[in-house]
């Protein structure tokens, strides 16, 4: 890690679309149900780029640097104005009234950070901390939209040697993982100058009018998740390779599931550990419950809107003494089959409602673990190509919320990255636990 990295803002400023926004779709959008029972925070995002032009040393002259930055700063601020007339909300601001949330798409614009960075890209993918990779996004994800003043927010880190760390933080308030990687793959191809087409539609303002938010006041899933101030939380990353993962689905298949896919089996072994952990250090065995977001497009068969459309899938474990990986992995699959034979045939916002509702109130119990799991596997992030290849690494810094497992695609597309949230004591035997790093590595290096 380049421990004494320091991360210096050359400039600042906001951009907005490139022509204005459609009279007709300035009127002020509702965001839907959905929407409101997502926290107040910033989703993020970092995207590395090592500069394959040049050995990863410092470019030779300070005019071939900084023609290099001014250049990508341009392309990327101009394909970003551009790829805004198609996700025009993004440069809105959110205003409240009578308890409904809305969007004012007025084109105010979204924020553009520059920076220069002190040390090569390699000293960041060789080995990295949260609190390094931290610096490389525009604001804290804990942040709010109201203190921020915009919904999005991209910060361009430009290193020594001539990489770029693109940086993005989006208010879960208008934009799940689906979302930003639809954006990222937009503005990725409108800096290529590709037809873009040819890529899935970005429709808003529909899920508002399929379903329309509620009249009440509403507590965020996140409030449960958040750590006690006296119980510190750390971040960890393992990363499972295509070869571990098919290893890990062979060890998991049954009659019952004999297809096991990624996601449940990693979620399973990690769940398993998890409550591994718990025991060693309580001393007895707290039953568990797993929430698995879901990404509810395919369930609801409207697979291009935007915004927020995650349903909880609710998993209970009673007992650890028979929470064998099999066991695990075909509850999951038992309660996702139900989940969408459930949500099939549509919802309504009472339903929704309804759905939030009661698993806050369960994220809430203290006599029972609780562990949230959502997956950013084949949103397509390792696409963006903005003219200098596709990304080396896309990753997040994590979540500051206990119990809370993040998952996304490596490279390859096969394997997979586990960015993990739990209370230091836990974390402290989850990353000794045999099992897991028989499949996992513990903070391997990108490069």
């Amino acid at each position: 890690m380049c421990s004494d990295m320091i991360v210096e803002v050359i400039n600042k400023e906001t951009i907005t679309p490139s022509s204005s926004t459609l009279h007709h779709l300035t009127t002020c959008s509702g965001l839907s149900v959905f929407d409101q029972f997502m926290p107040d925070f910033y989703v993020p995002l970092l995207l590395f780029y090592p500069n394959n032009s040049t050995t990863d040393h410092k470019i030779n002259t300070f005019d071939d640097h900084h023609s290099m930055i001014t250049e990508r700063s341009k392309l990327l601020k101009t394909s970003l104005s551009e790829t805004l007339i198609r996700f025009y909300p993004f440069a809105g601001r959110i205003f409240s009234h009578n308890n409904i949330l809305s969007i004012c798409c007025n084109d105010n614009g979204v924020a553009f950070i520059q920076t220069c960075v002190n040390c090569p890209i390699s000293k960041v993918l060789e080995k990295h901390h949260p609190q390094t990779l931290n610096q490389l996004l525009p604001k804290d994800i804990e942040s709010t939209t109201e203190s921020t003043g915009y919904l999005l927010l991209v910060q361009a880190n430009f290193f020594e040697c001539g990489g770029l760390a693109i940086g993005v933080n989006i208010s879960h308030k208008i934009a799940d993982g689906f979302t930003l990687g639809t954006f990222i793959r937009n503005w990725a191809a409108m800096s290529l100058g590709s037809d873009i087409a040819a890529l899935p539609a970005a429709e808003f303002g529909i899920p508002a009018s399929l379903y329309p938010p509620q009249d009440l006041v509403v507590n965020s899933l996140s409030t449960s998740m958040k750590h006690d101030n006296n119980e510190a939380c750390v971040t960890g990353r393992f990363v499972f390779d295509a070869s571990n993962i098919v290893r890990l689905k062979s060890k998991a298949t049954s009659a019952t599931v004999p297809n096991p896919t990624r996601v449940e089996v990693v979620s399973a072994l990690i769940w398993k550990c998890a409550m591994e952990a718990s025991r060693s250090n309580l001393g007895f065995t707290r039953p568990a419950q797993l929430f698995l977001a879901a990404n509810m497009r395919k369930v609801l068969e409207h697979p291009t809107l935007m915004g927020n459309l995650i349903g909880v899938v609710h998993t209970v474990k009673t007992r650890e003494s028979d929470a064998t990986l099999q066991s695990l992995v075909a509850l999951l699959r038992e309660t996702i089959e139900e989940f969408k034979v459930k949500y099939c045939n549509g919802v309504s916002g009472d339903d929704i409602c309804q759905h939030f509702n009661e698993h806050r109130d369960l994220m809430g119990k203290d006599d029972i673990n609780s562990y949230a799991i959502t997956s950013w596997c084949r949103f397509g992030f390792y696409e963006a190509n903005f003219g200098w290849g596709k990304p080396s690494w896309a990753t997040i810094p994590g979540m500051p919320f206990k119990n809370v497992i993040v998952l996304i695609d490596t490279k390859d597309g096969e394997g997979m990255e586990a960015i993990v949230s739990f209370k230091e004591k836990d974390m402290a035997v989850i990353e000794t636990n045999k099992e897991l790093l028989a499949y996992a590595s513990l903070n391997p290096t990108v490069i």
